[in-house]
């Protein structure tokens, strides 16, 4: 269905290709943004959290801060779409089936995905992102990762402390 590079070795080359500096975090086992940050030793406000959109029968590759909501109005703006909703377990199976289900990389480009980075993120120095693991991320320059994958940068998350449930 998709081109892919997913295991952390293939990124790790992708970095080592185009001489780029990362560290690769090694830590417990951990499912939630929240944990990830919490066994990593990262801000949950510097540790980047991928999510994937299906809209208009494409997928979106869309990176915000792990303390951080999607706010679907502005996602849809952004987006031009009408329509927008996460992609399933059996979709992430698929675009990503060397990645543990919701630890893919924010590396779109090497998935065809187009990606979106909430400008949030990308007024960091550092991004620490999943690498294809629940057990490991990668923490490199923020510039690095924004020449290698070129993402739209936009604002469509909010503090999920700002946004009430409906």
């Amino acid at each position: 269905m998709r081109c892919h590079i997913a295991k952390l070795n293939d990124v790790i080359d992708y970095l080592k290709h185009n001489n780029i500096q990362y560290e690769v975090i090694e830590h417990a086992p951990a499912f939630s943004a929240h944990e990830v940050a919490i066994v990593s030793h990262v801000l949950e406000k510097d540790l980047a959290k991928t999510l994937i959109v299906h809209a208009n029968e494409k997928y979106y590759m869309v990176v915000i801060p792990a303390n951080h909501r999607l706010d679907d109005h502005l996602l849809h703006d952004v987006l031009k779409v009408k329509h927008a909703h996460l992609a399933s377990e059996e979709d992430l199976h698929v675009i990503f089936p060397d990645c543990e289900v919701g630890t893919m990389p924010p590396f779109g480009n090497l998935y065809a995905l187009p990606v979106y980075m909430d400008k949030t993120l990308a007024d960091d120095d550092l991004i620490v992102f999943n690498a294809c693991s629940h057990t490991r991320s990668i923490r490199m320059k923020m510039c690095d990762f924004v020449h290698l994958v070129k993402p739209v940068i936009a604002e469509f998350s909010r503090s999920r402390f700002d946004i009430k449930e409906t």
